[in-house]
């Protein structure tokens, strides 16, 4: 009864930690995620695999911004693939600091299911029992436009150019910008520099044919990304979510208005105290392991006027399982 209740106090510590290091971050905000229709058994060898996986990826957080791995099992029912990506420009305590919020709230918006992802504005963490590392995914997940700037073709024209510039960059991650008018993009880490850049530019144009005239926009495809912004109108990154896990319920509304939406996405965000590393290794195991399978509450309805959150994913289902892992 002790160690449990000592055990439970370190949980709450360490959450604690972590939720005030990361309140005035908005690389831990929510964007999407979606789960895979299969099921498996909670004390079954693929829900061992997928507790070994989780903690693989946070603990390579902290020295690689992306990293993906396979656990095998004694029948391929067990096999689980996952990787994880960070933003281009986090530093190593921040990037450990998302995967963390991300593998935490994955389980929770995932429990059970065989396969899940989840995208955060600073990293990406998706698993799957089946092989995707290294397959292409040109799919589209997520797309946002903003509201018209109307007939401004110098504006239209600098954002033309910026996502040319993006197009024509080399490496997966890629800025660029000319006054307010700024852009990113950026390709998960297994793909091939030809398979990226063959997502990018898909990427950025549909961006150009889907938003139009809009002051910023959004798309996220399976494996990249492509988002713009020309500051003519009011915008942040951080709509409400359509997904909020407990922890998320204590922040503080966060304040609008003083710095513009891209910077905060493309901005090297502040150092994170050494904290994050110390929580890390020391209650890892035991935070993947009593929230991978934890409850969410349901989101909140979005109110009349408010913009809509994005949306979730959740692709078909794809009997890879029998009777093994899988239900």
């Amino acid at each position: 009864m002790a160690t449990t209740r000592r055990r439970t106090s370190f949980l709450l510590l360490l959450l604690a930690s972590l939720f005030l290091l990361s309140s005035s971050s908005s690389t831990d905000s929510f964007l999407l995620g979606g789960c895979t229709q299969q099921t498996y058994a909670p004390d079954s060898p693929y829900a061992f695999n997928l507790n070994s996986l989780l903690t693989s990826l946070v603990n390579s957080a902290t020295y690689s911004s992306f990293n993906n791995f396979t656990i095998l099992g004694s029948s391929p029912q067990d096999v689980v693939y996952g990787l994880y990506q960070c933003r281009g420009d986090l530093s190593m305590p921040d990037c450990a600091a998302c995967v963390i919020r991300a593998v935490s709230q994955v389980g929770g918006l995932c429990p059970q299911t065989c396969g899940g992802a989840l995208q955060l504005e600073g990293c990406y963490v998706k698993y799957d029992n089946v092989m995707f590392l290294g397959v292409e995914d040109r799919s589209v997940v997520l797309k946002k436009c903003g509201p018209s700037v109307g007939y401004e073709p110098e504006t239209m024209s600098r954002r033309d150019a910026v996502l040319a510039g993006l197009a024509s960059a080399a490496g997966p991650y890629r800025v660029g910008g000319t006054g307010e008018v700024q852009g990113v993009a950026q390709c998960v880490g297994d793909l091939t520099l030809g398979q990226c850049q063959d997502c990018v530019s898909e990427a950025i144009g549909r961006l150009r044919n889907d938003c139009g005239m809009a002051d910023y926009g959004d798309m996220f495809l399976g494996k990249c990304y492509a988002r713009y912004s020309t500051g003519k109108a009011p915008s942040d990154f951080e709509d409400p979510p359509d997904f909020e896990d407990p922890d998320e319920k204590r922040r503080k509304k966060k304040k609008k208005g003083k710095n513009s939406r891209l910077a905060r996405t493309i901005g090297v965000s502040a150092a994170v105290s050494a904290a994050v590393s110390t929580a890390v290794s020391a209650g890892v195991a035991f935070l993947l392991t009593t929230y991978v399978t934890s409850k969410r509450k349901p989101p909140e309805p979005v109110k009349k006027g408010e913009p809509q959150p994005p949306e979730r994913i959740t692709p078909p289902q794809k009997n890879i399982c029998d009777c093994g892992a899988c239900e």
